[in-house]
């Protein structure tokens, strides 16, 4: 699993990175009409703020995030982005591995996530750092409508 050695400094967001980190969910087309991100983030950090992450690579500014989260039985990851202009430098897997890292301190013994199906890079991403598709069903039921 090497790759290019990644110059992305890892830390927990603050809420003077939530606009470049909704403009990068934007340009890496994370978003959703029915998933507003501002409400993604107050969620976030009224949970476990620690857990949202935002790579650096100077001078460039924010251009990673991964929201991680624990609930004591599986961690999940979500909203891993890179913005297209920094692909391929290894900031993907450094910032996972930071999420890892710290889910693991959590006692998390297992990391699940979820990748749309017309995705097929980022199927190929995680693959590449060590995940494979679990024989599950993923289903969902939205409790609070963002509209």
């Amino acid at each position: 699993m090497s790759g290019p050695r990644s110059t992305l400094v890892v830390r927990s967001a603050t809420g003077d990175d939530h606009d470049r980190i909704i403009e990068l969910w934007e340009a890496c087309g994370l978003t959703r009409p029915w998933n507003d991100p501002r409400r993604d983030l107050e969620r976030k950090l009224a949970h476990d703020p620690e857990m949202l992450l935002v790579g650096e690579d100077p001078p460039a500014g924010v251009v990673a995030t991964v929201m991680a989260g624990y609930e004591g039985h599986r961690g999940w990851l979500n909203y891993l982005a890179v913005h297209p202009t920094h692909g391929g430098r290894g900031h993907g897997r450094a910032i996972v591995a930071e999420a890892e890292r710290r889910l693991e301190a959590l006692g998390c013994p297992k990391v699940n996530l979820q990748v749309r199906a017309d995705n097929p890079a980022a199927v190929g991403f995680w693959a590449a750092i060590g995940y494979a598709v679990d024989d599950t069903v993923s289903m969902g039921r939205r409790l609070v409508h963002d509209d």
